[in-house]
């Protein structure tokens, strides 16, 4: 028997087919736009947020249900306008041509020229996450729209009130012909993602991203896939215990650990095992003297999830681990308004544990210990190529051994996810932690395609090339292979 058809789903299919044909005429009809109308799209981004920051703010607290409104304020109101300012104060040197080798060289002396010219590719889908709702939205957005693309986003539906939000005030700044936004569940992300744009993002878990690639591909649609993985720390016997904590524990808490780049699991010396719990500890304390009620410390993004993370430390307690709850003010966690966990360590995390073999996405970090790098080094690369790679130490070899001989999206060197701040550095992940990045330049170049074009010069030197073929061609055949 046939499932029965959901008529408000099929509603909105037809909408998004609607929205795509529109844009799609609009930017055959309307040309690639000039770098005066793409920074008008940029500064409009901008005042968007600045105007309705504080409505932001409180949609992702009621999403959350008490989420940090000084870290969103931070993470998801600057972190969107940081990159949106970036591309349009550079843009008009990201659209020029750029000149390329003419070969062979006597091609050039007699007039002929090679270029790059980047051309928008035309209607760019972004399917955003919940975790960072609105840094990620507009963060995709500002590449997009640096290229001179059209934009339909999906934001996620765990994140309703800023879903809503952000639909309500695109629509004030912006003609649909110039950015739609698509609200609604996981039947309808589906359905956006077997739409046929010219290009298509998506931020989110792994298990998810294989439909959206699989989607995508019945339109032959390129996509950069940005999703996560266990991104693993790697504490060197020389570093500073203390500081490594502080820095390791500041990741591990931001949004409660719900980030796609927060460490994932501690690979440390046995020896430092217990200086650096005693250090996390401290480190914890110091920066949330209480947590319960604390609005700095954010809650689990719904109950699902909640359950799911507390799952993985008693699947991991019942195993044999050794749990390290940090809760300064010996707080009861058993009755409270919303959903938060204290910063958890599993100590002696093994294999076999569930909390090794998923990405966490809360505030629970395992501990393994190594001997030699060689050992770390290993058990990196025993497990699917993360995201990010951390370490601490002021061992250069180290450093370098673990540069070159693991594979990781991107990698900050004492401290924790700050490579992902820098707008000149390319973010994305590698094999099951995503494909193609953004970011900057980057994410110019990843909405842009890179057409190259050729002129030849004016005069026939090159009909010797032409049949019948004669001696003067064999010669110039003959001298293309040597060695």
């Amino acid at each position: 028997m046939n499932k029965p058809v959901d008529p408000s789903i099929e509603q909105t299919k037809a909408q998004m087919r609607a929205l795509i044909d529109l844009q799609k005429r609009a930017n055959i009809a309307k040309g690639p736009p000039d770098a005066r109308l793409r920074k008008d799209r940029l500064t409009r981004c901008i005042d968007l947020l600045l105007t309705h920051r504080e409505e932001f703010i409180e949609a992702m607290n009621a999403d959350f249900g008490a989420r940090s409104r000084d870290m969103s304020m931070l993470t998801d109101i600057v972190g969107a306008i940081n990159p949106l300012k970036a591309a349009r104060a550079q843009l008009e040197g990201w659209m020029k041509p750029q000149t390329r080798k003419v070969t062979p060289a006597p091609l050039a002396l007699f007039g002929a020229r090679a270029e790059v010219r980047y051309q928008p590719k035309g209607v760019v889908g972004i399917i955003s996450p919940w975790n960072f709702p609105v840094q990620l939205s507009f963060d995709a957005i500002a590449g997009a729209f640096a290229a001179g693309n059209r934009v339909m986003l999906k934001p996620s539906e765990f994140t309703p009130a800023t879903s809503a939000l952000m639909a309500q005030t695109l629509d004030l700044y912006f003609d649909e012909d110039e950015i739609a936004v698509v609200v609604g569940g996981a039947d309808v992300g589906a359905a956006f993602a077997g739409l046929p744009f010219d290009h298509l993002i998506f931020t989110g878990a792994t298990s998810v991203a294989r439909h959206v690639m699989t989607a995508a591909a019945q339109n032959l649609t390129p996509v950069t896939l940005e999703l996560g993985g266990k991104s693993p720390v790697v504490i060197g016997r020389s570093a500073d215990l203390e500081k490594t904590a502080a820095r390791v524990m500041n990741g591990k808490t931001m949004n409660a650990g719900q980030i796609c780049l927060a460490p994932d699991y501690v690979l440390a010396p046995r020896e430092s095992v217990d200086g650096f719990v005693n250090a996390t500890k401290a480190a914890v304390a110091k920066m949330y003297p209480t947590i319960k009620d604390n609005g700095d410390y954010t809650a689990m993004i719904n109950q699902r999830h909640y359950d799911r993370v507390r799952g993985l430390i008693s699947d991991a307690k019942a195993k044999g681990a050794q749990i390290v709850e940090i809760n300064p003010a010996n707080e009861d966690f058993s009755q409270q308004e919303h959903r938060k966990i204290p910063p958890t360590l599993i100590l002696d995390a093994t294999d076999d544990m569930s909390v090794m073999q998923e990405e966490i996405f809360g505030p629970v970090l395992p501990i393994r210990t190594y001997t030699a790098i060689e050992d770390a080094i290993r058990q990196v690369n025993a497990g699917p190529r993360p995201l990010a790679l951390y370490y601490f130490g002021d061992d250069s070899a180290e450093s370098e051994a673990l540069l070159s001989r693991t594979h990781s999206g991107g990698v900050t060197i004492n401290d924790v996810i700050f490579h992902v701040t820098q707008d000149d550095l390319p973010f994305g992940g590698v094999g099951p932690s995503g494909m193609g990045a953004y970011h900057g330049h980057r994410g110019f170049l990843e909405f842009s395609h890179e057409k190259a074009v050729y002129r030849q010069m004016s005069g026939e030197l090159l009909a010797m090339m032409r049949p019948p073929y004669g001696a003067t061609f064999k010669k110039q055949v003959d001298g293309r292979l040597k060695p």
